[in-house]
């Protein structure tokens, strides 16, 4: 199945509203969150919107503000799901082996408003589980303020997909959460602190994990990175024998897999601007981050041309240049949803 933007964008935006609100309507509202968020010549929504005033829109910076702060998240989180299920249904079943990897992690992002700060928010968090097999974000969870990885551990472990194994840092590293993990026979494959106590059991082959009534009996191997002469120690459940059995060698393998999700992180950072949050109230930012998921989960699902590589990066650019015949991606979607 081939997937063009004009499609994607017909699909996804013809559905919305032109008429729910007298200016700034759901269609045009979503248009310009995903132009901003895809078109790397903004710096700012100021600059959107001063180039949509000069050609036609008559929208203006306040009112799309008021938007931000008042308009429900819901368009934005049907559009992410829609895609997510054309995503997985594109991709097939690419597994080369008989567990879905996805690594587990979360990405900080600093506020910078004053006016967040006055209301206790000082950073905000995406927790995502990524498929690696099909590329697609399994779970994003938005987070404000501070609290240790593992205390919102338990949903991203839930949407983990059949024979999926959550891949994950010592960010995630606590004895409750390992033991919840093992009670709903959720694999994962999880860095520990060195420091952690450890009591090697002769006859099992396991080693307890820490002390007191949190400890547990699991899996337990070491490696060390030569090149950066760092050790690890890794606790699994992955079973070493019988027909799903993993090697400790594939183990190792499945954690350096964890490197997929800081290359996502990286992405939407440097090309699809998530580091640069730009409302000043929470709604606002959880609207702006899941026009900056929808945005990748396109990019995913597109189709260019082969001469202009096959990398998200290529398809930007290649959207980037088509776009350079338009006066914006918001006249771009406009002209696409009335052909």
């Amino acid at each position: 199945m081939i997937f063009s933007f004009p499609k994607i964008v017909k699909e996804l935006l013809t559905p919305l509203s032109e008429n729910d609100y007298p200016v700034l309507d759901t269609r045009l509202f979503v248009k310009c969150w995903l132009g901003y968020a895809m078109d790397k010549s903004l710096t700012s929504m100021r600059d959107l919107f001063k180039r949509l005033n000069n050609t036609g829109f008559s929208v203006n910076i306040s009112t799309f503000s008021k938007a931000n702060a008042h308009r429900g998240q819901q368009p934005f989180i049907e559009i992410y799901q829609k895609l997510s299920l054309l995503v997985n249904k594109n991709s097939g079943d690419k597994r080369q082996s008989k567990y879905l990897i996805c690594p587990i992690d979360s990405t900080t992002i600093t506020l910078t408003s004053k006016l967040l700060w006055l209301q206790g928010y000082h950073q905000v968090k995406l927790f995502s589980s990524l498929n690696l097999s099909s590329g697609i974000p399994e779970e994003s969870l938005i987070n404000f303020g501070y609290g240790h990885d593992y205390n919102y551990g338990e949903e991203m472990i839930d949407a983990l997909p059949k024979n999926g194994v959550g891949v994950m840092d010592r960010g995630f590293a606590g004895l409750n959460y390992i033991k919840l993990m093992s009670e709903q026979n959720k694999y994962f494959v999880l860095r520990i602190s060195n420091s952690w106590k450890l009591e090697f059991d002769r006859e099992t082959g396991l080693y307890k994990v820490g002390t007191g009534k949190k400890s547990g009996v699991y899996r337990v191997l070491n490696f060390c990175d030569l090149e950066t002469q760092t050790e690890y120690r890794l606790v699994t459940n992955l079973p070493q024998e019988g027909e799903l059995g993993v090697s400790d060698e594939e183990v190792r393998e499945i954690y350096r897999c964890r490197w997929g999700i800081e290359l996502l992180w990286k992405f939407l950072k440097m090309h699809l601007k998530l580091d640069k949050l730009i409302t000043k109230n929470v709604n606002g930012i959880a609207i702006q981050i899941y026009a900056t998921l929808i945005a990748y989960l396109i990019l995913q699902l597109i189709e260019i041309p082969q001469q202009w590589g096959q990398k998200l990066l290529d398809k930007l650019r290649y959207l980037q240049a088509c776009m350079c015949q338009e006066i914006s991606y918001v006249h771009w979607m406009t002209k696409l949803t009335r052909c």
